[in-house]
């Protein structure tokens, strides 16, 4: 499934819901409702969910994001001490903001379903294979090269390396997106696909501004 085509059934998807919320009124025999069913105890609701099945590719693509974004806060946070111009120091703040709180959301989650759950600051994804630990390594994350580089560099060329880099590191969570919504029951879960959903469109926005950024303060650049 192309982007173009998820992004249209995504939308379908939203229009078909939000009819069937807003649509006619009801019959005249409506199904009746437990009391239970009508106030559920706030266990009772949690209990529910948990025996909701979720599937592999949710829980990977929830434990695989948590590092993922927290690499994008990690260098993110470098803006005030590298020098970075207003707009990008802006960006910066942002980007921090929104994924700290999509990491917290993200391993409550995990947490919930009684999953592994990575560090909050752990920029780095493992699985067990064979009784040992293997790194993953997931799209787009800088390597630590690119890290150096980039923790190196002041004020305009901190501007253009991290516009480079951040566009490379968003671009791999759409891949991430993608991955989880071809996936054989991927995105089931109402809060996978609402944050997925979250992601491919914020980072998407971001990306086409990081272009324009680039191309207005270094045209001729070696950027994306």
């Amino acid at each position: 499934m192309t982007r173009s085509v998820w992004r249209a059934s995504v939308i379908a998807a939203v229009v078909v819901t939000a009819g069937a919320a807003c649509g006619g009124t009801a019959g005249p025999n409506p199904p009746a409702v437990s009391p239970q069913a009508a106030a559920p105890s706030s266990s009772g609701a949690q209990a529910n969910r948990n025996r909701r099945p979720v599937g592999a590719a949710d829980v990977r693509f929830m434990t695989s994001m948590i590092p993922h974004h927290a690499q994008a806060v990690l260098f993110s946070g470098w803006a005030a001490s590298h020098g970075a111009g207003r707009a990008v120091r802006v960006l910066c703040e942002r980007i921090v903001v929104a994924q700290t709180d999509e990491i917290a959301t993200m391993r409550t989650w995990l947490e919930d379903l009684g999953e592994p759950v990575p560090a909050a600051d752990a920029t780095h994804a493992g699985m067990m294979m064979d009784g040992m630990r293997h790194e993953m390594t997931m799209p787009g994350m800088l390597t630590d090269e690119q890290l150096a580089e980039l923790d190196a560099a002041r004020d305009f060329e901190f501007d253009r390396l991290f516009l480079t880099f951040m566009i490379q590191h968003h671009e791999g969570a759409l891949t991430m997106v993608d991955d989880l919504f071809t996936s054989y029951g991927g995105a089931q879960d109402d809060m996978v696909f609402k944050l997925a959903s979250d992601i491919y469109a914020d980072q998407s926005t971001e990306i086409e501004r990081m272009r324009s950024m680039l191309d207005a303060r270094f045209p001729g650049g070696d950027g994306p």
